[in-house]
């Protein structure tokens, strides 16, 4: 009788330890409506260094359309330094000339991504490196001069010019849209929201004790989250509430969460990626970090859809361009943009994989296939080709074509 009744309560106390293990659900979460929070009086919110390099980008694909720049000009804008290492001041504002920071560095930087595959990240700044040399070397000498196919040079766009490679490409928009998946969603959904990142070393426990860093009044782990709001927000008039100026803030992944949001088949997305911000940074001052991953893992699927879906809509709109025009020319410009989009697909993070929807081959593929239906890009592409790698992508998503060409 005495072996009988012990069993069930040893039962019962590995049961107890067995969900006292599982339910840190059971906290109580103070979710602030905007995205405020404090200790002892001060803010502990902080993202400099994402706004320094948002405006430096900003900075650097404007000077993408000065044919006036050189090479080491641009270098020196991507690197925040010289070849040498040396101190420069490439940049028109003081401010970002004193800045540690810069743009390149953090380009395929992600602690999920890259932290063990040097080599690919590697392979990823140079191609950056290549697009500002191609814009100086090919297209600058030719910037007054009509492309034409297998010819870089300027092609009219009303009162203005567009101008594009050999290939037809615009290198700022493939700059620019590729630098949105390399630096803003890499570093938001691969590193700063990523487990390896926020429970680095003793993170949780000091984010258990409050112990904030020297000199600050955050956490370290509230800090890293604040790190990846920054990415999306952190160019917004009040960070606190961005969502009164998404679209207006900055021309990266601000400006194209705000265009999905306006096409009512993905209407609210942007409530989405600030509602689970706010919440993810709760968690983590009630220390539930279940919840905290939870709402990562909203941000992920959130954000990388934004990038499929405009990827597919400029294939789209330049499919719809090439039925209706005798020009290829007039598709340029939304092709330049797909191209730049779909670049950044490889740094999307499913989070039922942890891995992207389409991994980096696959889309050095799509953007081939874009390029091979004639010896002159796309100057030859057709619009079956678009709506291929439209539907391409759309499957690897699980979206509809017809919602995200809109």
């Amino acid at each position: 009788m005495t072996r009988i009744s012990l069993l069930p309560l040893a039962f019962l106390a590995l049961l107890f330890v067995g969900c006292a293990d599982d339910e840190p659900s059971t906290v109580s979460l103070d979710v602030p409506e905007t995205y405020s929070f404090s200790r002892n009086g001060a803010s502990t919110v902080s993202f400099d260094g994402q706004s320094t390099r948002i405006a430096m980008a900003e900075e650097l694909v404007s000077a993408f359309q000065d044919p006036t720049n050189e090479e080491a000009t641009l270098d020196a804008m991507f690197r925040n330094e010289g070849p040498n290492g040396e101190d420069v001041s490439p940049f028109a504002s003081a401010e970002l000339n004193a800045a540690t920071k810069s743009i390149r560095s953090k380009v395929a930087a992600s602690r999920d991504y890259f932290f063990a595959d040097a080599t690919t990240a590697t392979a990823i700044r140079d191609e950056f490196d290549g697009w500002i040399a191609a814009q100086v070397n090919e297209v600058f000498p030719r910037w007054n001069e009509l492309a034409a196919p297998g010819v870089a040079g300027q092609i009219p766009n009303g009162s203005s010019a567009r101008y594009v490679s050999a290939e037809g490409l615009e290198y700022n928009q493939v700059f620019a849209k590729s630098l949105i998946g390399a630096l803003m969603l890499d570093q938001t959904l691969n590193n700063y929201l990523s487990p390896q990142v926020l429970d680095e070393a003793d993170n949780r426990a000091t984010n258990d004790a409050a112990a904030v860093e020297d000199g600050k009044p955050y956490t370290t782990m509230e800090h890293k989250w604040d790190e990846a709001y920054g990415y999306v927000f952190g160019a917004s008039v009040d960070p606190a509430e961005p969502l009164a100026t998404l679209g207006d803030d900055d021309n990266f992944l601000n400006e194209y969460l705000d265009r999905v949001n306006d096409d009512p088949d993905y209407a609210g997305i942007a409530q989405d990626v600030f509602d689970a911000f706010k919440r993810g940074r709760a968690a983590i001052v009630a220390g539930d970090y279940t919840e905290r991953d939870a709402q990562a893992e909203i941000i992920q699927e959130k954000l990388s859809r934004v990038v499929a879906v405009r990827a597919i809509y400029y294939l789209m709109r330049g499919a719809e361009t090439l039925d209706g025009s005798t020009s290829p020319t007039d598709a340029f410009h939304a092709l330049s943009e797909a191209y730049g989009f779909i670049y950044s697909l490889q740094f999307t993070r499913n989070p039922a994989t942890g891995a992207p929807y389409l991994d980096r081959q696959e889309v050095l593929a799509i953007q081939q296939t874009l390029l091979s239906d004639g010896e002159n890009g796309l100057w030859d592409v057709t619009a079956s080709t678009l709506r291929d790698q439209a539907a391409t992508i759309a499957t690897a998503f699980g979206l509809s074509v017809d919602q995200a060409a809109d």
